[in-house]
């Protein structure tokens, strides 16, 4: 038996939220949920004031995944609530575990339409992996204590709590729930797989030639960088990364041939066409990576671990399926692996023009643009530079994105934060401040667009308010970069409503008390860069980009890998 008290509801959640570990949260209160607010009045809990509920979620989902831990965010009723779905779906696309405070409309006015009123259950039931409608005073430390282990176990993901005001404004007594919760049809972990399962795995790996390694997000999740290490080099063969996954082994690891998919390196992609055995740790073959179905690494038996069974043979069929935490699964094959002949040097079999170091095949070549205007492979270049390559990476979406992908060496889990499955713009700025919380010692680099920071820029007050030493650069091209490109490449270059008028950035960050400077010649970016990271407290820095660069390699949309196009004619690189 747990602990009883005599409390309010609001009362229970402050008190829940601390005996989760939960003593952050990000929120923007209102009418529905103020009594919670005022519970958290005095209390122990740091309360983050964000200007928009959506980046409220998405701070919450930043600070998850720089930590480790599970997010929390809170909003109230109807507008407050409907404001979170896009961060919420954004969370469950990339099994980002936070839970989600709503406020809602007294449980006698439900169905009435009242004031505030939304079905905020009905709506997030497909972008969350649980939700709730607490619906006595004495149900909220359950409740709580529930959401929290559901968000952070397993394959983590969204939770919703919705907090009806005379719940949270009732008084009840209640106990306080000890232990791991016993929910039905759910648990933690999958069972180990069957030993008979691991031996179909060795003897995959023992038959293949060409094996190679497919590092996903669940590796990131499990933070099973020593497993995954150990792993690839015991098999002495190449690896490759999704968006999600990088990080999980160092990027300048001599087996990493980088990043794979539409916007991968070449080799990784030429890996993938090569490979008679493709192991794929903590993925889900998500259109991105695979490029056409049909032709996806056509000469590999698949060889597929999984936390999610449901994601298991979804998209592509596995040979051999083990279903389980990476970490764990990779624990009881590196027992068996050991005495097994596995290694598989092939490395060298592969081209060696298509090297990660060799920038070539990423983007123009240098001398393209000699008049001195700055690219944003430059730009990455530069923060990488300044950095040292230890910065916090948190991205919005779009072509700065896939340049921090390429060029920037991500070493350990959580060091780049993006929004991978959704491609959630304006997810930068908050899932940055987020990541700063987090880990207020570390550097975090926000890299945004034009385009996506104009999308949650009111979250600079944040930055503000709370002096969150954040660093933020804006790739401006003065354009929709990824769409202005597709159109180019795909739609005859008609350039529909992709150009973009913004304001003066500089002066905007300063209106907010920010000190900002702005980049605009190839011989100033060095020198701006380096101020900006070293200048205590936040920066803002306006990068003027070159306004007609594309991203480079692209694999077409509908292609296979091996369709992927590595770099433009010179002619056309010169327009």
């Amino acid at each position: 038996m747990g602990e009883r008290i005599r409390a309010t509801g609001a009362e229970m959640v402050v008190r829940g939220l601390l005996r989760e570990g939960a003593g952050t949260v990000f929120g923007h209160p209102g009418g529905a949920i103020l009594p919670v607010y005022d519970a958290l009045h005095g209390s122990a809990i740091m309360h983050y004031l964000m200007r928009h509920e959506q980046g409220a979620a998405h701070a919450a989902d930043g600070f998850a995944r720089a930590s480790g831990r599970t997010g929390v965010c809170i909003a109230t009723s109807g507008p407050g609530a409907t404001n979170l779905i896009t961060g919420l779906a954004n969370a469950h696309m990339d099994s980002i575990g936070i839970v989600a405070l709503t406020g809602q409309v007294g449980l006698p006015l439900l169905g009435t339409d009242a004031f505030q009123e939304a079905d905020i259950v009905g709506m997030t039931l497909p972008v969350v992996k649980h939700s709730y409608l607490a619906r006595r005073t004495e149900d909220i430390p359950g409740v709580l204590h529930e959401a929290f282990y559901l968000a952070g176990t397993g394959r983590p993901g969204p939770v919703l709590v919705d907090l009806p005001k005379n719940v949270t404004a009732g008084v009840a007594e209640a106990e306080w729930p000890e232990g791991r919760p016993r929910l039905r049809g759910y648990r933690e972990t999958p069972p180990p797989p069957r030993a008979d399962d691991l031996d179909r795995a060795v003897e995959a790996l023992r038959q293949a030639r060409r094996p190679l390694v497919m590092i996903g997000g669940g590796c990131v999740k499990s933070r099973a960088e020593r497993e995954v290490r150990a792993f690839v080099e015991a098999l002495g063969c190449p690896a490759i990364a999704t968006l999600m996954g990088l990080g999980a082994l160092p990027g300048d690891h001599p087996a990493h041939l980088g990043m794979m998919g539409m916007h991968g390196t070449p080799i990784a992609n030429v890996a993938t066409t090569q490979t008679d055995l493709l192991i794929g740790l903590g993925v889900r073959f998500d259109d991105r990576v695979t490029g056409a179905l049909a032709h996806f690494a056509p000469q590999a038996r698949i060889l597929h671990l999984d936390i999610d069974r449901a994601e298991v043979g979804k998209n592509v069929p596995a040979y051999v399926a083990l279903v389980g935490d990476v970490r764990q699964v990779l624990g009881l094959l590196l027992a068996r692996v050991g005495d097994a002949d596995v290694r598989r040097p092939w490395l060298p079999e592969l081209p060696t023009d298509m090297r990660p170091e060799d920038d070539r095949p990423f983007g123009y070549p240098r001398e393209v643009h000699g008049d001195g205007r700055i690219t944003g492979t430059e730009t990455v270049e530069a923060i990488r530079d300044a950095t040292h390559g230890d910065a916090i990476v948190v991205t919005d979406v779009g072509q700065h994105q896939m340049w921090a992908a390429q060029h920037y060496p991500f070493r350990r889990p959580g060091q780049f934060i993006t929004s991978g499955g959704l491609g959630t713009m304006g997810f930068g700025l908050p899932a940055a401040i987020g990541a700063q919380v987090a880990c207020p010692d570390r550097c975090v680099a926000c890299m945004t667009g034009d385009g996506s920071f104009q999308m949650t820029l009111q979250e600079l007050a944040v930055v503000s308010t709370y002096k969150l030493p954040v660093k933020i650069f804006i790739f401006n091209n003065g354009y929709l970069g990824m769409v202005r490109q597709w159109q180019e490449m795909f739609y005859d270059e008609r350039y529909s409503h992709s150009r973009m008028w913004s304001p003066d950035f500089v002066k905007l960050a300063e209106a907010y008390g920010i000190p900002a400077a702005r980049a605009e010649r190839r011989e100033d970016l060095a020198q701006v860069v380096r101020a900006a990271v070293e200048r205590p407290g936040p920066v803002l820095v306006d990068v003027r980009q070159v306004a007609e660069e594309n991203c480079w390699p692209i694999v077409p949309a509908g292609k296979a890998l091996s369709d992927m196009i590595v770099r433009p004619p010179v002619a056309a690189a010169r327009r």
